[in-house]
């Protein structure tokens, strides 16, 4: 198989769970007949519900509206941190719009990107203390993106005081960051990456979190779960990212299937039955 080609349909998870954070406008799933079939495609493996997330405005009313094409889709708004750079007054009016949606369950992603420069530090900490903010009065989960940002994000949060709910979407600290997240009550999002061999780090974090604070993901079209590693990702992918963790947590694939599942369902109140989709014929790739 060629780099280039997505990864093969797996067999149908036992029992259907959710894709908790993926871009299908990156994975150039933008008309709603080519987010219908990357629906459909995921269905079929056992992914049931997908959750689309914005980085930028553009993606922020794309999601919002994508949303309301398929009962399986739902959206997530927020300015990305590498994105805030001059965030000012049209933005934060428009991403209150766009957050108040009944489709848009969560605002994110939003946090701290210490790794790349498109923002400054000073930029993306107000950004993110704003959408913060607009979590808790909207009334819905904050979505994080945090990398290399660990200390300043969970001290933000505590200073700002979090949201109800908070998920750390691809988490990617270690043990000690965990513990520290778990405590506080934070969800935990895993995708591909923790299937990576070198990642032993992350491996050993992602043993730690209680079933009810794990969520699964596949932040497609990137970090696709080896042996795929490379390859385009898409959401039916998740379906390998239960099954790595299902082994390195010495779980069943079905129990972890169901707590990614039960904890999608109650933390961003979707409307997910356990036999949507599950084991049926993939829409046209």
């Amino acid at each position: 198989m060629s780099r280039q080609e997505r990864p093969p349909i797996p067999q149908p998870l036992p029992v259907p769970t959710v894709d908790a954070h993926t871009h299908l406008d990156a994975c150039g799933a933008t008309t709603p007949d080519l987010v219908r079939a990357a629906l459909g495609r995921a269905a079929s493996a056992g992914i049931v519900a997908v959750i689309t997330v914005a980085d930028d405005l553009d993606s922020a009313r794309w999601v919002a509206d994508a949303a309301t094409w398929d009962e399986r889709l739902y959206g997530a708004v927020a300015l990305h941190p590498t994105r805030t750079e001059g965030f000012g007054e049209t933005e934060r009016s428009e991403l209150e719009r766009l957050a108040a949606a009944d489709r848009v369950v969560a605002v994110g992603e939003t946090g701290l990107d210490y790794y790349w420069d498109y923002a400054s530090p000073k930029a993306q900490q107000e950004a993110f203390r704003w959408h913060i903010d607009l979590a808790k009065r909207v009334g819905k989960p904050l979505m994080i993106h945090n990398r290399e940002a660990h200390d300043d994000v969970l001290a933000t949060l505590d200073a700002e005081g979090a949201p109800e709910t908070v998920m750390f979407h691809c988490f990617s600290g270690d043990a000690d960051v965990a513990r520290r997240c778990i405590d506080a009550g934070y969800l935990l999002s895993f995708a591909g990456t923790v299937t990576f061999r070198n990642a032993r780090a992350l491996q050993e974090a992602a043993r730690l979190v209680p079933d009810e604070q794990l969520l699964v993901e596949t932040d497609a079209p990137f970090l696709t779960p080896h042996p795929f590693r490379g390859r385009p990702n898409e959401p039916y992918c998740a379906a390998y990212t239960v099954e790595g963790l299902a082994e390195l947590r010495g779980q069943s694939v079905e129990a972890v299937a169901e707590a990614a599942r039960r904890n999608a369902e109650r933390v961003f109140r979707l409307r997910v039955t356990e036999n949507d989709g599950v084991g049926s014929s993939p829409e046209s790739s």
